[in-house]
């Protein structure tokens, strides 16, 4: 495996908050990491540094062997924030087009990438329908489809699968499986802990730090917990 990203020794401070303490973490190619942490611990400022869309205080960052911020690199990374960036007032295929073009997807190539991925996150029957009408779990679905769109080498989701249902994000997690085993590599953050469950590795951040990095197994194996929700609730119950 290659290593596809790395953030080494980062310090990330806003005022007198610091939010990221002496953060390392390695990416290698074909495994999806998980960001687990309660709101606030640093998680989404990481994966903002990681990118380059925040300045480091202390710290590197390298992705495909280049150092952050780069433009070029950016375009071969597929990334899902928090927030949807669509645009409301164009139909779910109209925003697929508009930023497959973004991405310098054209013809047949296009029209099959938005079939595909209209067809995964279950919007098909919707794909004429002003994004505006959407309720906020389409809007969520929409925006997993336009970052999967360009079929990048990394992809960053923070917090994908929030407002989508169960059985749609049993489908979702088996696409993001099938790119692992693509050697794509893969980072996602989430609250939802059976998620974690299926990454290759997992990262619990706690305060601005991490606090264990490992397989799910390990994890649970070094706070003695049956599952990675317990491992989760152990760490909170030692930050009261």
């Amino acid at each position: 495996m290659n290593k596809v990203a790395s953030i080494t020794h980062a310090s990330k401070s806003f005022g007198k908050l610091d939010v990221l303490k002496d953060v390392s973490v390695q990416l290698p190619s074909g495994t999806i990491l998980g960001l687990i942490g309660p709101s606030g611990a640093g998680k989404t400022t990481l994966i903002k540094c990681l990118l380059g869309m925040e300045k480091l205080d202390n710290g590197s960052v390298e992705i495909f062997n280049t150092t952050m911020p780069n433009r070029k690199i950016l375009a071969k990374i597929g990334y899902m924030g928090q927030s949807d960036a669509l645009y409301e007032d164009l139909s779910a295929k109209e925003n697929l087009t508009f930023f497959g073009n973004l991405m310098n997807i054209k013809g047949n190539e296009l029209d099959s990438a938005i079939e595909k991925y209209l067809n995964l996150v279950d919007l098909q029957d919707f794909k004429n329908q002003l994004v505006t009408t959407y309720s906020g779990g389409m809007k969520r679905r929409l925006s997993l489809a336009i970052t999967l769109l360009s079929n990048p080498d990394l992809l960053v989701l923070d917090e994908p699968t929030v407002g989508i249902d169960p059985s749609l994000r049993v489908d979702i997690w088996q696409q993001l499986r099938d790119l692992a085993n693509e050697q794509k590599a893969i980072i996602v953050t989430t609250h939802v802990m059976d998620e974690a469950e299926k990454c290759d590795q997992v990262a619990l951040i706690i305060n601005g730090g991490i606090l264990a990095l490992g397989t799910p197994d390990q994890l649970k194996e070094q706070f003695k917990a049956a599952s990675i929700e317990e491992v989760f609730l152990k760490t909170e119950v030692k930050r009261k």
